[in-house]
């Protein structure tokens, strides 16, 4: 006889284990090796910090950043990242090399030893901020900084932040830290994928409580890539999983099961934002997890935002709307319009 209640838990076991691999191949990570492979250098001599000059450091290339690292500073380059585990800080130079590490003191102190003789006389006064999504890495955004750079924008900063590590709010205080670190006439522009959209948004509302360094008046502009703005059915569906919030972090979850506690510290941007979503309902193949059309990950209806100036679909998927040529230049021609 067939244990009819052993055979559905089985199908539920199998169909969450795909809804998963699904997610994993919407968003793609790294493995366990890589992984572990960015971080062997965060977790040496953690005890050596108590000194003025800080541990050792042996100037080697290094990964960027990844899942564990969050951008605080961006000077010329340089980036001080504090590590989402450790806790510890460390400076990278334009071309990922570690210049120091430890306290957060010790690595500033080494940033402007760096920069204090050059001229800043004439810094950029405009700089495009990008931002990637749940599970990505600033390397996702390359191809859309090589193309904004090719015409013309003369500052752009891919903002790496620990998207699984972290709460949403923590992501929007880093950010805070790199505008709030930037020449006092630059004005911004953003351009975010998925989850980094909510991270400005996350930003705005803390900006509207509190902005010391008057960084609201200066945000002119943001195009948003595939963006979440009402929660992911996609996330509420795989929370139940524990698989999802253990693979997402506290920023997964708050796009699922805390949409609603999150979204009362959301602002709608006050400056012009447009929004572009994927839609890829023409394609036979449609994901079980999501509602509508949509891009594999996050649907049309989810990404509407009111107040956008427009919002535009093309047949690309999530993960992969931000090397669009279409998108690119319908990116490209609003920021300049803006």
């Amino acid at each position: 006889m067939i244990d009819r209640t052993a055979l559905l838990n089985r199908w539920t076991l199998t169909s969450q284990t795909l809804a998963v691999c699904l997610l994993a191949i919407s968003f793609p990570i790294e493995s366990p090796a890589q992984i572990i492979s960015r971080t062997q250098d965060s977790t040496l001599e953690l005890n050596k910090m108590d000194n003025e000059t800080g541990p050792i450091n042996l100037e080697w290339k290094t990964g960027g950043g990844m899942q564990f690292w969050t951008d605080h500073i961006h000077r010329e380059g340089c980036r001080l990242q504090q590590n989402a585990i450790t806790g510890h800080w460390r400076l990278l130079d334009a071309d990922n090399i570690r210049l120091s590490w430890g306290k957060r003191s010790t690595c500033e102190a080494l940033l402007q030893r760096k920069y204090a003789n050059r001229s800043t006389t004439d810094p950029p006064d405009s700089a495009v901020i990008l931002l990637h999504g749940l599970m990505r890495t600033r390397g996702s955004m390359a191809s859309l900084e090589k193309k904004l750079l090719s015409q013309g924008f003369p500052q752009v900063i891919r903002f790496s932040y620990a998207s699984t590590r972290g709460a949403i709010a923590d992501h929007a205080a880093a950010l805070r830290e790199v505008l709030e670190n930037l020449p006092d006439q630059t004005e911004f522009r953003f351009v975010g994928h998925s989850m980094g959209n909510i991270v400005v948004r996350h930003l705005l509302s803390d900006l509207q409580k509190e902005d010391s360094e008057k960084i609201l008046p200066r945000c002119k502009s943001i195009v948003m890539l595939g963006p979440p703005n009402q929660g992911a059915t996609i996330a509420r569906r795989l929370a139940p999983t524990g698989v999802f919030g253990w693979i997402t972090g506290a920023g997964g979850l708050e796009l699922g099961p805390e949409w609603e506690k999150l979204k009362n510290n959301l602002a709608t941007p006050t400056f012009p934002f447009a929004i572009i979503a994927g839609d890829v309902s023409a394609q036979v193949i449609q994901n079980p997890l999501t509602d509508g059309s949509g891009d594999f990950v996050v649907s049309v209806e989810e990404a509407k935002l009111e107040g956008s100036e427009w919002l535009r679909t093309v047949p690309v998927l999530h993960s992969f709307l931000m090397d669009d040529p279409k998108v690119q230049a319908w990116t490209i021609e609003f920021l300049e319009k803006h």
